[in-house]
């Protein structure tokens, strides 16, 4: 099914996809390049993109998408905040009338020194990757990475006042699916809400499927009661359940998928929008925008893409890992 393209402005909400999704979230990588070089996520070969888009081009784009009826945001990367100007990013799109929710997704490591800057900047959100308590154990996944740095920016943005702070594990057999009960514990004794996302076919490493882990955790002891309220776009794909500490959050795209509520579009840091996380749809927003295209020509071009839109991924079919890029590529 394709997308029919509107007779009226382009620029006109709402912004649907081929399947009549109403798209109203916003992924932008502002890096594919990273400190750390997680196994689950950047392969060794990979180079990075040349030609990442400016402060000025990510407003644009915000900007149009804002206009189409996207409302909340989320920068990604690689590691946004290796970015020098990340500050200038976040204050130029948290600034774009119509953006309503600035969140980024970070692994922690220079939160030490930005986490109050950004909040200053309008960042409402922090989602921050740890996958472990171990120091081995980061080490096993990420011999680049700091886990000092890591856990005292994780103190500074757990003091630094957001209105929400969330604590993203991906879960690997073997590996660190034994920490889930004490990550719960680390996540809610600093106001985070812990949540544990199955591996995905893009890097090395083998899933836990979260049924799994949910009856892991019961068989422990630990309540765990699912909680119906938290359900809906603002939520994302992930699945909340109440504990004594509070929530615990689990998001299964490979045994609960959740592409049918999906209200996401993703453009990567050299600006090619790219439909979907599983397909290889895109349009080059950023050679439009350096060729000298209005806001509509740059509006029909991602309905264009979108019109591609597929159902959903195919992260389960055979052969899927060798067709798919890193998700360092994708932007998450």
């Amino acid at each position: 099914m394709t997308a029919p393209l509107p007779s009226r402005d382009p620029l006109t909400p709402p912004l649907l996809d081929a399947q009549g999704r109403t798209m109203t979230y916003l992924r932008l990588s502002v890096t594919d390049r990273c400190n750390f070089r997680c196994t689950y996520c950047s392969p060794a070969s990979w180079g990075g993109k040349k030609d990442l888009l400016t402060p000025e081009e990510f407003e644009r784009i915000v900007s149009v998408f804002a206009r189409m009826g996207i409302r909340r945001v989320r920068l990604t990367g690689g590691e946004p905040l290796i970015r020098p100007d990340i500050l200038e990013v976040a204050q130029r799109i948290a600034a774009v009338p119509g953006v309503e929710w600035l969140a980024i997704t970070t692994n922690a490591s220079h939160l030490e020194r930005l986490a109050v800057p950004l909040r200053e900047a309008g960042v409402t959100q922090l989602n921050i990757s740890l996958d472990t308590l171990s120091e081995d154990t980061f080490r096993r996944i990420s011999k680049q990475g700091d886990f000092a740095s890591t856990l005292r920016g994780i103190d500074a943005a757990a003091a630094a006042g957001y209105a929400s702070l969330k604590l993203n594990t991906v879960a690997m057999s073997g590996v660190n699916d034994t920490e889930v009960a004490a990550l719960i514990a680390y996540a809610h004794a600093r106001g985070l809400t812990p949540r544990f996302i199955e591996l995905m076919p893009f890097g090395q490493g083998t899933p836990v499927p979260t049924a799994e882990l949910v009856k892991r955790l019961q068989d422990t002891g630990l309540s765990l009661v699912p909680d119906e309220a938290q359900r809906g776009p603002a939520a994302g794909p992930a699945q909340y359940w109440r504990a004594p500490g509070g929530l615990v959050g689990f998001i299964s795209p490979l045994t609960q998928n959740f592409c049918g509520g999906c209200n996401r579009v993703r453009v990567a840091s050299n600006g090619d929008l790219r439909s979907c996380l599983g397909g290889r749809a895109q349009a080059p927003l950023h050679t439009l925008i350096r060729g000298g295209a209005t806001d509509s020509e740059l509006a029909l071009a991602i309905r264009q893409a979108l019109g591609e839109k597929p159902e959903g991924h195919r992260f389960t079919e055979p052969g899927t890992r060798t067709a798919l890029l890193s998700m360092m590529g994708i932007g998450g």
